[in-house]
């Protein structure tokens, strides 16, 4: 008869009665201290015959004879713990084979040696029990396979993969490196409010609450504080940036999470063309010190961010490719070369028709490339082309057929700001749920006297899209709708 896996409550009975026996033996019950004076790093370089007092969590316990093998983690490494029953007090020895189990967190003190087989190892002299798990760990082999229970149990998910934790590492570098860069060209770090009473700096739906002190509803913002900053631009700051979270209230998809880390810049007396050539040192410098390299490979497509990165017309591209000018066609055009290229579109409005002609064509190109001079409708915060007054001064970065970032010469004129915030408006009016909420005390800013200003934002989804995993991938804890529990029946 197969053997039954063992039910998770009677392992947690089993282990229950384990800790109380070595509570009994003396050990303190999750005592609050530890020991530790080396990281298993340090333990790891550290001398033959040095005395290393460590600590860790046991991933794995095996028994041949009258020793007891072990491999001790802690967030630097790994390194193999011997027990021998003829080195140790006999008592302790037995306490520790019959009610010590892996995923227990211990204190070891040993003697630092190379094992017969060439592995880095501990002698063990002593040890206590710090935390007693209660669990077990998932299978060492398997870890978690249901996608579900991994994210619901990322601690697991993470603790049991190590190459998971090295993604978030790599994360947390790409965020330092971002700064310093930013910081070394004579940017200035600001926090602006996440709470906002008009929501501003993108088109999305955001999310709404409600500020019980003050009786106003209001929003999480949904972008990285754009309105905000460009009000520093007129108070007198001339570079500023923030990194913080930004809350969409739409769909999920591989790229898009309701939350999720930005960062946006706001460079004061300068244009998009500035803006273009500091952003492609900054995405070329987060390649060298974050991985090492500038080739990479997302969602099978293949490119190099070394080099300088061509320019691809918005209005010609989309031509090009769909044989449309989005400047000229009518409504009815547009639909009808959707509904020829199999496309499933949302919202009839020029504008949503536009965007969704280019998110089409933006599929084919890998990149890394500059799409530039987007037409006016589709960007209403953008400062109107100098030589094209139908289109604007933005740019997008283009990677593996995706934006991964969005900049433009800022619009600072607040009689065309106010014009087209209220076309914003008709949209809102028209049922458009991601038309840009115009504010109009941003406006009268404006009236007051904002600079010529280059912004431009990226977010995490670039971090994504170097390590080829879905942004739900590199998020710690994204979001799991909570477990219902079962009334009575």
């Amino acid at each position: 008869m197969p053997k039954q896996d063992i039910d998770i409550n009677d392992e947690r009975t089993v282990r229950l009665a384990k800790l109380i026996a070595l509570t009994e033996a003396g050990n303190p019950s999750f005592p609050a201290h530890s020991e530790k004076q080396q990281t298993i790093a340090e333990a790891v370089l550290s001398t033959e015959g040095s005395i290393i007092v460590t600590a860790g969590r046991i991933m794995t316990k095996r028994e041949i004879g009258k020793l007891t093998f072990c491999r001790l983690e802690d967030a630097s490494g790994t390194i193999q713990l011997i027990f021998k029953q003829d080195d140790m007090d006999k008592e302790q020895y037995k306490l520790f084979v019959k009610k010590v189990d892996a995923g227990d967190i211990i204190d070891v003190t040993g003697e630092r040696f190379q094992s017969k087989t060439g592995e880095d190892s501990l002698l063990v002299k002593t040890y206590t029990v710090l935390t007693k798990a209660l669990l077990p760990l998932p299978d060492k082999f398997h870890g978690l396979q249901n996608e579900e229970l991994r994210m619901r149990k990322r601690y697991l998910d993470l603790l049991t993969n190590p190459e998971l934790r090295e993604i978030f590492i790599k994360r947390s570098h790409f965020w330092d490196v971002t700064r310093t860069f930013l910081k070394e060209n004579g940017f200035f770090e600001v926090e602006t409010p996440y709470l906002e009473t008009t929501t501003g700096g993108a088109e999305a739906t955001p999310f709404a609450t409600h500020h019980n002190d003050s009786d106003m509803d209001m929003y999480l913002r949904i972008s990285v504080g754009e309105l905000w900053q460009k009000r520093l631009m007129a108070a007198g700051f001339e570079k500023t940036f923030e990194i913080g979270r930004v809350f969409r209230n739409e769909g999920s998809s591989p790229d898009h999470l309701q939350e999720f880390t930005n960062m946006e810049f706001y460079w004061a007396y300068a244009d998009y063309n500035k803006g273009m050539k500091l952003v492609q040192e900054l995405y070329q410098k987060i390649a060298i010190d974050v991985f090492g390299k500038t080739q990479f490979t997302t969602k099978g497509m293949d490119y190099d961010l070394a080099g300088e990165w061509p320019e691809i017309e918005y209005v010609s591209e989309v031509k090009k490719q769909t044989g449309v000018d989005v400047l000229t066609a009518t409504e009815d055009d547009m639909k009808k070369k959707l509904n020829e290229l199999g496309v499933v579109y949302e919202g009839t409005n020029r504008e949503r028709l536009t965007d969704t002609l280019w998110k089409f064509c933006r599929k084919n190109i890998a990149g890394p490339a500059f799409l530039v001079n987007h037409p006016k409708l589709v960007s209403p915060l953008a400062k109107t082309h100098r030589e094209h007054p139908d289109l604007t001064e933005r740019f997008q970065i283009i990677i593996a057929g995706s934006e991964i970032g969005n900049g433009y010469s800022e619009l600072n004129d607040p009689i065309e700001q106010r014009a087209r915030f209220e076309k914003q408006q008709e949209l809102i009016a028209a049922g458009d749920t991601e038309a840009m909420m115009p504010d109009w005390e941003f406006v009268e800013m404006l009236e007051h006297g904002m600079p010529p200003t280059c912004g431009f934002g990226f977010g995490e989804r670039l971090f994504a899209f170097l390590v080829d995993k879905p942004l739900r991938e590199v998020t710690l804890f994204p979001l799991v709708k909570p477990i219902e529990e079962k009334g009575d029946e």
